[in-house]
């Protein structure tokens, strides 16, 4: 997918020494949880991001020319317990995830991956915790099956007063014969 990267980041780039990072967000019912490849805070887009160097790992990141649905993997290794409590506690399934590329120098940052998450695996031991997530890209929801049923019933548990659906059967076998004037 072509992307549009900054003037800044890429004169960065042309530097000596280049130091990038990633940064991601997730949008959770608490509110959003932003973290970063780097040490301290961060302030991306107004919003502060937390560091987690080491402990987040990002897998599967690839930038494909064709519509192909995508995934990748997150892993938050050696957490406070804090992180492992809201993940217990929040409901992720579905929850917008989005991952930034930056260079350390320059305050904008390139998004390079958007979707929703899909599954969670907590491993919790007495010396240490991670959490890794499988974020599906948009594209993963076109390929999924519609739990929706072209039925009167399914059409009225979300249109309660419409009643389209229930004259499909009266019409089915009718015939219509057009004339030409």
């Amino acid at each position: 997918m072509a992307r549009t990267v900054p003037e800044d980041i890429l004169t960065a780039l042309t530097q000596r020494e280049v130091e990038p990072f990633y940064a991601i967000e997730i949008d959770l019912d608490s509110g959003p949880l932003r973290l970063w490849t780097g040490r301290g805070e961060r302030t991306i887009g107004g919003e502060t991001y937390t560091g987690g160097g080491s402990f987040i790992g990002i897998e599967g990141l690839e930038e494909v020319a064709d519509l192909s649905a995508k995934n990748i993997t997150l892993t938050l290794s050696g957490i406070e317990s804090s992180i492992v409590s809201l993940a217990l506690q929040e409901p992720y399934q579905r929850r917008q995830v989005r991952v930034f590329w930056g260079v350390r120098s320059v305050t904008e940052v390139v998004e390079v991956f958007a979707g929703s998450l899909n599954q969670m695996v907590i491993e919790d031991s007495p010396d240490s915790a991670s959490i890794t997530v499988t974020v599906d890209s948009k594209l993963v929801e076109l390929e999924k099956a519609s739990n929706y049923r072209y039925t009167s019933e399914s059409h009225k548990s979300r249109h309660a007063n419409d009643t389209f659906f229930d004259f499909v059967a009266a019409i089915q076998d009718k015939q219509i014969v057009f004339e030409n004037k």
